[in-house]
This record gives structure tokens, sequence and C-alpha cells, in this order.
């Protein structure tokens, strides 16, 4: 007995008649006589009782029918859930990300992304670069949003550049290199510096260091801590002078960001894996590549 059988029992059933039926589902009517003979044979017990002029539910076919409705409904939720899955619509998304960096457009773009995609069920897990790759890299997260790791390709990943980030210095409002529109990298080396720890963001860490061997001096690390927020509260105490990327410090109102000449640059990108690329992830990269090229990813609004 398969679904088929329970379509054609419940039309004969609903229209107590075998000719309706079959008129109704467009098929013969002994293919309708032969379904309703074997479910009986199947169950064991007669569902229809049937005589030259009329077709009645007996006892057990009114069970019968009423479990088809439930069934059949049931089975159609499931093809319509199957349908909106493999378009995107429905599933679920586990992104990780970065803080700080994606802070201007993250609340903007997952809004969005709910408006058009309602029945996808979205988590968020808010971890160092680093850590965004390897819980992506293992199926933990469908996607993030993070710096680039060397290793990426060797993980298995795959990402696009959703922007070059420059770099540049947060001080206090009352600093003395505030006033500064631009500042050369040469202006640092005397300067205690206030930058990411290498374990928890390879990239940033590196480009701050790569910045300051191409200016000929090994910079003063006075603190490395785990996380950009805390790189922004040493700078705010006055410990030193933080080297971060603009998005970091966009936010905070205590703090003005110098852009570092020659400019340097450190890239946000979307990492997914190569060989699960489910249609949620699918979806969302589709929208970040919208908003990329419409020039909307950080403005105000979208």
């Amino acid at each position: 007995m398969d679904l088929r059988h329970i379509r054609y029992f419940q039309a004969v059933a609903e229209e107590r008649s075998y000719s309706r039926a079959a008129r109704r589902l467009r098929v013969a009517q002994p293919a309708l006589s032969r379904a309703v003979k074997e479910i009986e044979a199947t169950l064991g017990v007669p569902v229809l009782d049937r005589s030259r002029h009329h077709v009645r539910l007996t006892p057990a076919g009114a069970t019968l029918l009423h479990e088809a409705g439930v069934l059949l409904e049931r089975w159609e939720e499931a093809m319509r859930r199957v349908r909106r899955t493999a378009a995107g619509e429905d599933g679920e998304l586990r992104l990780g990300y970065i803080g700080p960096p994606t802070a201007p457009f993250l609340g903007r773009l997952l809004h969005e992304y709910r408006r058009r995609f309602p029945l996808v069920s979205l988590h968020l897990e808010e971890r160092t670069p680093e850590r965004v790759w390897e819980m992506v890299s293992k199926g933990r997260l469908s996607a993030g949003l993070t710096r680039p790791v060397l290793s990426h390709e060797a993980l298995g990943l795959k990402t696009i550049v959703l922007r070059e980030e420059p770099l540049g210095v947060a001080v206090p409002a009352t600093h003395p290199f505030a006033k500064r529109r631009s500042l050369s990298w040469t202006a640092l080396e005397r300067e205690p510096l206030i930058v990411l720890a290498r374990r928890e963001g390879m990239g940033l860490h590196d480009a701050v260091l790569a910045g300051c061997r191409q200016a000929n001096f090994t910079p003063r690390l006075a603190h490395t801590p785990s996380l950009i927020g805390t790189v922004l509260s040493y700078v705010e105490a006055g410990a030193g002078i933080g080297v971060v990327t603009d998005s970091v410090v966009h936010s905070s109102s205590a703090l003005k960001f110098i852009p570092l000449t020659p400019a340097t640059t450190v890239p946000l990108v979307f990492a997914w894996p190569e060989h699960d690329d489910s249609p949620p992830v699918q979806r969302l990269r589709e929208l970040l590549v919208e908003w990329r090229k419409a020039k909307t990813l950080w403005m105000a609004s979208a």
C-alpha cells in the first residue's frame, strides 16, 4: 500500500462514488476499485460498503479516511518544505562572525535576510577569526564572516572578499594625533602599540607587523589582547595607540580613527565549505554580493 492507494481511497470515500472519484482524479474507474481492494486485503477489514447504487464507509473506513487526510496533509507540507529548503527559503543557517568589523552592517544584513527568508532558522556565534575558520571547516558552522587565514584552501573552504579594510590608529580625542587627517607608519616608531594577539587575529596582527617592518622599525607592543574590544579599552585608558581597521572604531564616540600611509588593508571575507554549499548559505552569499555591488554594505541604511 502506498500514497497512490491512499489518495484513490480518499477520493472514493469523499465522493461516495467510484465514477465521480474517477472523474475527479482523471483515472480509470477499475484502477480505483483495485486500489480499494488492495487496501482491504492489506488491512484485513472492509473499508467501504459497496452496493450497485451506493458507496458507504464502514466504521474502519471512517477511521481510515480521517487518518488518510492527516497523512496526506503532512506529506504535502513535507513536500513544500523540501522545495523551500532547496530554494534556500527553509532550513538552518549557523553563521559565525567576528564582532567589531561586522558591526557596521551585520544587523541590517540579517534583518533583510530574515525578511526574505523568514522560515530559515538563524543561529549566530561570535568568535575570533581563527575559531570561525575552524568551526566552519568542521561543519559546526554553515558559514563565517571573518579574516583570511593562510590555510583556508587546505581546510576545504571557499571565500569571497567583502571589503578591503584600511589600517589606521585608534586614539582618544585628546591625543595629539587626533587632529591629523593621516599618519605615516614611521610616526608609530616610538609609540606603545596595542595590537590584537596573533593567535586570535593572524591576518590583522601580521599586517601591522609588516607595515612596521616596511617602515624600518620594530614596534613596541605594549599589549596584545585576545579581543578587539579589549584593544579599544586599552586605548581609551591611555595605555597606548591601537592599530586597527576603520570599521572597528566606527561606533566609538570616545576614539578617533586616523588612516596610516602608505595605505595597508586587511580583507574581511565570507567563508563557506566548498563541498557543502547549502541553499541558505547560497542565499546569504547572494545578498552579500548584491549589497557589495550596490555599495550599500557599509552604508548607514540599505
